[in-house]
């Protein structure tokens, strides 16, 4: 035995230096291909249409392809040839989410293997492992033998990695072995594994079923295939995830591909029944609220013993803490259990010490939590991170926001100490100029850190950075709705005194607001305050956020939603996060000039609430346009800011997440927003208040919508400039008052 090779509970590990091995030869397209996403629960696989995630030994093309898992990709290689070459693409869908299918044939091969011969159907699917078959048919009236080969590798590398943080130093990539041979030679398996720098052992196994490989060259699985006219041909594996020898991924892999796929379709239908079940008169509008709900279900992902919504694919698949909350709230109509558990596992996390690496508070809730190897060697300090200003009393209006629709009192008493914590978070960061402010403190931590959070997004009107700390003017208006719910939360419980005092605090946080944060040449609310209290006075969208939270003043709150509707804002998809007047403007920027669902949604709401229906729902109209546009039909993280003109598609933004959890849930939340429900669970109420479908929609039906107990059925339907509501079904005692 090698003197530094590595036992693990009996398998044994050498560096690849000591066992070379051989690459077996592929043809390559240097050019960036298009490509397919699919996931479950904590897997996500990105992959080019034919199902190939392209050569590690490639640059840096399409650098993001691959199997991930606990924020490490656990597959880097993955590629399917004839032959040595590439397959032709026939055709390729991932609609289903956590599977993708794919169709394709055969080039010309030299003299013995005419293009078009074969028919290759092959198919991915996640569920607690990679699933694959691939079926082969010779579709020529000739028998034909060709090679068939499967290359396989994996990096290890660290998500932070593929987004491109340097590392000075990385572990090293392991080979299991057996009497000296590689393993594959003696048992069939394939096994790729790397040992990390805190000497955690990863590994990837490759099993293979239906007809076993006939050699392996080095990680490439080779098939020696001869097929007579018509004859078809099987092969399989699955790919599973190990962290020192137990599984990485928390579901529990079936054993076959056909039981994977049956698991996956229980899972999903048994989740859809406990959901609300929406459809609308139109088959294009119910396209995208069906794929809101499927990848409202695929971005469910386990943390602990709970379950919350992952950010968004490929970037942000992990717990958030603004995020899960925002998504939470979006689709409270859909399934209030969403919350519940959000809720519980932010509050499992919440800050408990002073740590600057971490920007960890008592009472804060977290902003980003993360499991690599960058994060367990605290090269990045994401065990989790707090650097988040608004996800606490974001956290806060979700707790009050989930009592009301369910009357959930055990949740309520068991998250209130929680709830202690966190107001207690904001009062402490509150005293030296009365404002929420926010400033890094980690070496490795976010500049900004409200929602725009990257570094060139909090300018004023000439175009300049901010000065730190900064108080953005929405996490005001999140903490003056936080004081002002929660009052109402401890007047029921019989807490007087933190009811006055939260409400005192609410009254004099407006008053200053309005004072301090408007800008009167512009009729506008700045974006923040800078750290000397100068109001940072470009046109943005944040102040949108404000409208529906009460804390401007009436006759502001109106300005506000008219400069939000200015051509230089509203670009016919949407309203962009920055004017396309300010000379920070980039129609491509992040966060200075793109267009974000999320935000619309919230800014819709607000809209709405001001009794200005008819804007509200050109927001929504441009929204779902630009939704109808984009593959699947799903909502992106964000797109371009360039202007609606004529026939013109919305520009896409080159590395948007999709899907992504607030842009899905922002579909829900303009449902809302048109339909206009305001629950009172614990009073047994709910109020539908002036209703309003927009021209394109006749009629829109609920199925199934949970208030407290109550689960109900509504119909609601329009006729001319007016939408009527109709309860069509009630199981429970709930009163439903419909107001216009």
């Amino acid at each position: 035995m090698k003197m530094d090779a590595i036992e693990l509970e009996g398998r044994t590990f050498v560096s690849v230096e000591e066992l070379p091995i051989p690459e077996w030869p592929c043809v390559l397209n240097e050019e960036p291909q298009p490509t397919l996403t699919i996931k479950d629960n904590d897997l996500f696989l990105v992959t080019d249409t034919l199902g190939n995630i392209a050569s590690s030994l490639r640059s840096d093309v399409n650098a993001s392809m691959g199997l991930f898992c606990s924020d490490t990709r656990f597959l880097s290689r993955l590629e399917l040839q004839i032959d040595g070459h590439s397959p032709v693409l026939l055709n390729s869908t991932a609609n289903k989410g956590f599977s993708l299918a794919v169709l394709c044939t055969n080039p010309k091969i030299a003299n013995h293997l005419p293009p078009e011969t074969l028919g290759i159907r092959r198919e991915l699917l996640l569920n607690g492992a990679l699933f694959s078959t691939v079926e082969i048919c010779n579709y020529s009236t000739n028998e034909v033998s060709f090679q068939l080969s499967l290359s396989f590798d994996a990096d290890f590398v660290d998500l932070f990695e593929v987004r491109g943080f340097n590392r000075e130093k990385r572990g090293r990539i392991l080979r299991a072995i057996k009497d000296d041979k590689p393993i594959e030679e003696e048992t069939g398996e394939l096994v790729l594994a790397y040992q990390g720098l805190d000497g955690v052992i990863m590994e990837s196994r490759i099993q293979f079923n239906d007809r076993q490989p006939d050699f392996f060259k080095g990680n490439t699985a080779v098939w020696e295939l001869t097929l007579a006219s018509h004859e078809k041909e099987k092969i399989g594996y699955r790919l599973q995830m190990f962290t020192n020898n137990r599984p990485t991924s928390r579901l529990d892999a079936p054993v076959t591909f056909n039981q994977a796929k049956a698991a996956e379709l229980m899972e999903e239908q048994n989740w859809v029944q406990q959901t609300t079940r929406i459809s609308l008169d139109k088959a294009i509008f119910n396209q995208v609220i069906d794929r809101a709900q499927q990848d409202v279900y695929l971005l469910r992902q386990s943390f602990e013993k709970f379950t919350a919504l992952s950010a968004g694919v490929p970037w942000f698949s992990t717990l958030f803490g603004r995020d899960s909350i925002i998504v939470a709230s979006q689709t409270l109509m859909l399934n209030p259990d969403i919350a519940k558990e959000t809720l519980t596992v932010l509050a499992e996390y919440q800050g408990k010490v002073d740590d600057d690496w971490r920007d960890e508070q008592p009472g804060k809730i977290l902003h980003e939590l993360r499991f690599g190897e960058m994060a367990r060697c605290q090269e990045v300090p994401h065990t989790p991170y707090y650097g988040t200003v608004d996800a606490t009393p974001l956290w806060l209006m979700l707790y009050a926001e989930y009592y009301s629709w369910t009357a959930d009192r055990d949740t309520l008493e068991k998250l209130w100490p929680n709830a202690l914590a966190a107001m207690d978070w904001i009062d402490r960061n509150l005293p030296e100029t009365g404002y929420l402010r926010y400033a890094v403190r980690s070496q490795r931590g976010l500049v900004n850190q409200g929602w725009k959070d990257s570094g060139d997004c909090i300018v004023d009107r000439e175009g300049k950075l901010a000065k730190p700390p900064i108080a953005l003017c929405e996490v005001q208006a999140y903490v003056y709705s936080a004081k002002v719910r929660l009052a109402e939360i401890a007047k029921m419980k019989k807490r007087l005194d933190l009811a006055d005092r939260w409400q005192d605090e609410a009254r004099d946080l407006k008053m200053r607001f309005n004072r301090d944060f408007w800008v009167e040449d512009q009729g506008f609310c700045a974006l923040a305050l800078d750290g000397d209290g100068n109001k940072v006075d470009s046109i943005s969208s944040n102040p949108g956020h404000c409208l529906a939270l009460g804390i401007l003043n009436p006759e502001k709150a109106y300005s506000v939603a008219e400069r939000l509707r200015a051509p230089d804002m509203f670009n016919g998809w949407g309203i962009r996060t920055l004017s396309s007047l300010s000379p920070a403007y980039n129609p491509m920027g992040y966060h200075i000039g793109s267009v974000w669902p999320h935000d619309n949604a919230l800014i819709a709401m607000g809209i709405r609430s001001l009794g200005l229906i008819d804007q509200a729902l050109e927001v929504f109209q441009g929204l779902i346009d630009m939704t109808l546009a984009q593959p699947y039909q799903r909502p992106p993280e964000l797109f371009c800011g360039y202007e609606r003109d004529g026939d013109n598609d919305p520009v896409r933004y080159p590395v948007a997440c999709s899907p992504q959890a607030w842009a899905t849930g922002s579909i829900f939340q303009l449902l809302q927003m048109m339909i206009n429900l305001v629950p009172d669970a614990p009073n047994n109420c709910l109020r539908i208040i002036d209703p309003a479908l927009p021209e394109s929609i006749s009629s829109l039906y609920l199925q199934n919508l949970k208030v407290g107990s109550t689960l109900l059925d509504l119909e609601f339907q329009r006729s001319g400039n007016t939408t009527s509501c109709r309860v069509a079904k009630k199981r429970g005692n709930l009163r439903v008052v419909i107001e216009a």
